[in-house]
């Protein structure tokens, strides 16, 4: 390995792992790769991007001296001579972020079409609350059972955003809706989900949603956009009708100026109204995707019915079973 070559960084507990070019600061490589660290002025005056150095040396580009363990080093102001492997207890794996109950307030709620809502929440102390790009949040009302909702947003977003489907017929979704106008703030409990990301993938990436489950792809997509990844990203959006489809307009321009991003629509109302209830529409359009599914990562968000039947059709086309990733598995397991 010559002394340019880029090396790997680990960070522990969370047990992420990046490529960073020795000619960069530890922060900026780690930031490129799409994981979540705190900082604020890039000059290690703030001390937010801390770290303890457990293995390896880096080169402060502050003092000019090198580094060993077990020293606290500021990330902005170190470059790797090495393989290097850091200790930084904020930074956490997918999951395992502990879940805490925050009062929001409500700063926006927008109409997206007939029965969807863009709901904007702002967060008290937001840079304290962490959380990996799929995640999903709920929302706690007295009396009454939590409400799940995809996070929308960005984890780098200082304010939250959920996508509501409030139809006439469903009455928790109403009651949150009430909630969120009457009151103007409401009790939140985040993050929960493993089905999210916590660094930029090293493989194409499929994102596959029926419905709302757009809210949380969008979350990805925003993510991944920062990060500015070279990986092919492609987004599945089904839909039974046109009008379900809220924020098209927003993935036909990350299609038409995101060059590694491409977007396939899929709407019942463009063959016929048959739209079957475990989507076969849309699974039918992913498999016709000719993917190599041996070389892709794949990441759902439906219904248990929807999720399960894209699965067993995928990992029949090739997908390994680990290369699948949605929420489903975990709260809805298969008996």
């Amino acid at each position: 390995m010559s002394t340019e070559d880029p090396v790997p960084v680990r960070i522990e507990p969370a047990g992420l792992e990046f490529i960073a070019p020795v000619s960069d600061d530890l922060l900026t490589a780690a930031r490129r790769a799409g994981i979540a660290l705190r900082w604020a002025c890039r000059n290690g005056v703030c001390e937010l991007c801390e770290a303890r150095l457990t293995q390896g040396q880096v080169f402060n580009t502050r003092t000019r001296n090198n580094e060993f363990p077990p020293a606290i080093i500021m990330l902005c102001r170190s470059q790797p001579c090495g393989p290097v492997e850091l200790e930084i207890e904020e930074v956490m794996a997918p999951g395992s972020n502990p879940p805490q109950q925050v009062q929001a307030k409500v700063a926006d709620i927008t109409p997206l079409n007939h029965d969807v809502y863009r709901v904007t929440l702002e967060l008290p102390r937001r840079r304290e609350i962490n959380f990996h790009a799929g995640q999903y949040l709920s929302v706690r009302l007295p009396g009454a059972a939590p409400s799940y909702f995809s996070i929308a947003s960005s984890p780098t977003e200082s304010t939250i955003e959920l996508h509501v489907q409030a139809a006439t017929d469903w009455a928790s979704a109403q009651r949150v809706m009430d909630t969120f106008h009457e009151e103007g703030q409401v009790t939140l409990e985040l993050p929960h989900g493993r089905a999210c990301l916590a660094s930029v993938p090293d493989k194409p990436l499929l994102l596959i949603a029926a419905g709302t489950g757009f809210a949380q792809m969008k979350s990805i997509v925003d993510y991944l956009h920062e990060a500015e990844v070279s990986q092919p990203v492609l987004l599945y959006w089904g839909v039974r009708r046109h009008e379900d489809m809220y924020l098209r307009s927003l993935a036909q321009q990350w299609h038409e100026q995101w060059p590694v991003f491409s977007f396939l629509p899929v709407v019942g109302d463009d063959d016929d109204n048959d739209w079957s209830g475990h989507h076969d529409q849309l699974i039918r359009a992913v498999l016709a995707g000719g993917h190599d599914w041996s070389g892709v990562e794949v990441m759902a968000s439906g219904s248990p019915p929807m999720v399960y039947t894209l699965m067993d059709a995928l990992v029949e086309a090739g997908l390994p079973e680990s290369a699948f990733y949605s929420d489903v598995l975990e709260y809805a397991p298969r008996g």
